[in-house]
């Protein structure tokens, strides 16, 4: 798919090509959810953990006696009706692991980031080289991008590139090796310099 190249001024310089087909993916919507779901479900650590009130310690003893001290009648200190009780039906560790195959995740990726650029919303970018980190200078990019919700895609040593957009409003920074479906579908706009294009075509190509 023919992509437009632009400058650091929003003016189009050229084309460039990114080597994915759309799968034709009839439920895309659906295979979107299940993957985003997946993605999300997996990064739970799953370490939260409460006491029952069989766990909590002390509470041995009965406070006071069955009758005739005009209150309630009660057997422990630890009931979850007490303040420093159990909980009942509290959190316990447990794995949010969901399963999906490799085949659906790559189906996932390649029909998302396709939506964006048959949507016009990812941006090729001629260069983003910056001398030193000067968030001034990438703002300008932005503005000039008309960007409201992005996401810039980088590669690796592209240090001052990072440091200079990493600060603004809206905007995130993601490793081309790290890209994902959830990123490509969160934002607006996704903006890859021309140069991360052959990384992502390879990306596309071995899945």
């Amino acid at each position: 798919m023919k992509v437009k190249v632009v400058d650091r001024k929003n003016q189009a310089v050229g084309e460039v090509e990114i080597n994915i087909q759309p799968r034709g993916v009839k439920n895309k919507g659906v295979l979107f959810n299940r993957v985003v779901r997946a993605m999300l479900m997996n990064a739970r650590q799953g370490t939260v953990s409460t006491k029952t009130r069989g766990e909590v310690s002390g509470g041995g003893k009965k406070p006071w006696r069955q009758k005739g001290t005009g209150r309630a009648r009660a057997g422990s200190i630890r009931s979850p009706l007490w303040v420093g009780g159990g909980v009942i039906f509290g959190p316990k560790p447990r794995d949010y692991d969901l399963k999906m195959n490799k085949k659906e995740k790559r189906t996932a990726f390649i029909e998302a980031l396709a939506q964006r650029i048959q949507d016009g919303q990812l941006i090729v970018i001629d260069e983003l080289n910056f001398e030193k980190p000067k968030t001034k200078d990438a703002y300008e990019i932005v503005k000039n991008l008309n960007l409201q919700k992005a996401l810039f895609v980088l590669d690796k040593g592209m240090d001052n590139a990072y440091l200079s957009l990493r600060n603004i409003s809206g905007i995130e920074v993601r490793n081309i090796d790290t890209l994902n479906t959830y990123d490509v579908l969160r934002f607006q706009n996704i903006v890859i310099p021309k140069t991360v294009v052959e990384k992502l075509n390879g990306r596309i190509a071995n899945g």
